[in-house]
């Protein structure tokens, strides 16, 4: 393809999606002309709009503006989540224009960047929005691509320069390898989409296949255990980056750096779970090998105030706390479990959960039943179909009788306001990666207005 600076138009396949909204305002802010498709309007579309892009959502040949037609200046990226079947997107590729998927076009915008990669099956884009956070307020060069709305930005995007890029490496259907990284991280390696490998090793062997496309291991972080070369990141044990005299001051954690060239005393770091630390640790590492300089680190650390739907208070008094999570994976279930416990071991917590995909509820029901298990009062939306067709049997009901508890029921969306509202639990959580997102905002007013 042409150089992106001499590409006129964009249009994006999928704008509304976290990803591509990230890099449609990436093209705005080189005063690309941004033009695209999503099925439904959204706050991100809306915002879209605002910033200067010109939005359909409507799937027909004669929404294109006819500016586009000019094959030499325009380019169109697309979503792996668009069907096979959609009119604008077959229009182009059959008209020969250049059509590339959302990770060709990361790699593209990339390349002559200092590209810090963050991959792994869970804590990409809390990590990736850490570091993002670290390198902006210590006034490095950088622009971040988020999969998720951090705090402190109420955006995806985060731009101070265009020297530095964050971005997430994506596993989903092998995406990552799309991409060049200069320095990366590889979270966690755990079995997903399953739909896509064929096996726990098949996806093994993907991540080994990213960490490869490094200059040198040296500047691959991992988590220790991971078949992997490269920085060891961990909690309380030996490893290149660690974090020792970690204790919990007014809710936050305290803790100390341990890298091969120094250590860093009493960073404070806000967000709950070990599984937070650890990706805090992560992105330290990774700021230090941008070339951050470490004195600006702890200021940096102690104000990022997370990211939207990654336990994120709701409602937090002393009478309930209302906490919203995208986990929609047993691992992840299990990391907000320990998180929530840590943070309120005497109290009872309920959980709502939404499962995401039929394919990975069927892969991993025994893990699904295990995890959600350890909450005292247990309730499942429908299962969310994404990119899916049903698959015979495997539904919220089979799901409810793996989990040996009594209090577990399959709830319909209506009635979640009322149930959440009317739980014994202090602690509620409204967990899980579908549409149950938009019905925190519905609960959270049932609740307040109610009470």
């Amino acid at each position: 393809m042409k150089e992106l600076k001499d590409i006129h138009n964009i249009y994006f396949v999928g704008i509304g999606g976290i990803g591509m909204s990230a890099l449609a305002r990436y093209a705005l802010l080189l005063n690309k002309k941004v033009y695209g498709y999503d099925k439904t309007p959204t706050k991100l579309t809306n915002e879209l709009i605002i910033e200067g892009a010109d939005i359909s959502f409507i799937d027909e040949v004669g929404q294109i503006d006819i500016t586009l037609l000019n094959k030499e200046n325009t380019i169109v990226v697309y979503t792996p989540a668009i069907p096979k079947n959609h009119e604008i997107l077959n229009f182009f590729v059959q008209e020969g224009f250049t059509v590339m998927k959302r990770a060709k076009f990361l790699g593209e915008v990339t390349k002559n960047t200092l590209c810090l990669a963050v991959a792994g099956t869970h804590g990409k884009t809390t990590t990736s929005a850490i570091l993002g956070h670290i390198l902006a307020e210590c006034n490095m060069p950088m622009t971040a691509f988020l999969g998720g709305i951090a705090e402190n930005y109420n955006s995806n995007f985060i731009s101070k320069g265009t020297e530095i890029t964050v971005v997430e490496a994506d596993e989903f259907d092998r995406s990552f390898l799309q991409l060049s990284p200069d320095i990366a991280c590889v979270t966690s390696m755990d079995a997903d989409h399953l739909d896509i490998y064929e096996d726990a090793n098949a996806i093994e062997a993907s991540f080994v296949a990213f960490s490869n496309l490094l200059p040198s291991q040296d500047v691959l972080f991992y988590k220790k255990g991971l078949p992997l070369n490269g920085q060891s990141v961990a909690i309380d044990e030996t490893a290149d980056f660690q974090a020792k005299n970690i204790r919990v001051t007014d809710g936050s954690y305290v803790f100390d750096l341990k890298t091969p060239d120094e250590t860093i005393k009493d960073l404070m770091f806000s967000l709950p779970g070990h599984h937070n630390l650890h990706n805090a640790i992560t992105a330290l590492g990774m700021a230090i090998a941008a070339g951050t300089p470490t004195p600006g680190l702890p200021k940096a650390l102690s104000s990022f105030r997370g990211v939207q739907r990654r336990f994120s208070y709701k409602i937090k008094s002393n009478d309930m706390v209302l906490i919203d999570d995208y986990a929609h994976h047993p691992t992840e279930i299990n990391a907000l479990y320990q998180a929530v416990s840590e943070m309120y071991p005497q109290d009872e917590k309920l959980i709502v959960f939404q499962p995401h995909l039929f394919s990975r509820t069927q892969d991993f029901i025994r893990g699904f039943a295990e995890s959600l298990g350890q909450f005292d009062e247990i309730y499942l939306l429908d299962i969310y179909p994404a990119r899916e067709l049903p698959i015979p049997g495997v539904t919220s009901n089979w799901l409810s009788e793996k989990i040996t508890k009594k209090d577990v029921k399959v709830i319909s969306k209506h009635a979640l306001p009322e149930v959440v509202k009317n739980s014994r639990c202090k602690i509620k959580l409204l967990v899980g990666a579908g549409d149950i997102g938009a019905e925190v905002e519905k609960v959270t007013k049932y609740i307040q207005d109610e009470g």
